[in-house]
């Protein structure tokens, strides 16, 4: 087994509750970690013997673009996505952040951490 690590990748999306956070929209950085079992493709260097990061990226890509008030939904939404799509995941964590939440005050990020394993 081996992790695959997609790290940091940035979206603009319309998440939020309040109004002008889905007029306006905001950035949402998510870094996904993968559990794989790479051994046919280290051997093959065949890219049909591992996980295709292009499909995992537009995968997220396609859910970030479905507006959603909550970021949990969000990733739980491409938590399942993955681990319905891609069989080749054993296991994954998803961190999600939205930038500059509008809390109030000054607050770089809101993060939620989520798993997916399969059984």
């Amino acid at each position: 087994m081996a992790h695959i690590v997609l790290e940091d990748m940035e979206f603009f999306a319309y998440h939020g509750v309040m109004p002008h956070e889905t007029e306006l929209g905001n950035t949402f950085v998510i870094t996904l970690d993968m559990e794989v079992d790479i051994t046919k493709a280290a051997a093959s260097d065949v890219l049909d013997d591992t996980i295709n990061y292009q499909l995992i990226y537009n995968a997220i890509r396609k859910q970030m673009d479905i507006p959603s008030k909550l970021i949990e939904h969000i990733g739980q939404r491409i938590v399942d996505k993955l681990m319905n799509k891609f069989p080749r995941i054993k296991s994954l964590t998803l961190r999600l952040s939205k930038l500059n939440p509008p809390l109030g005050g000054k607050v770089d990020r809101v993060t939620i951490i989520l798993e997916g394993h399969r059984d």
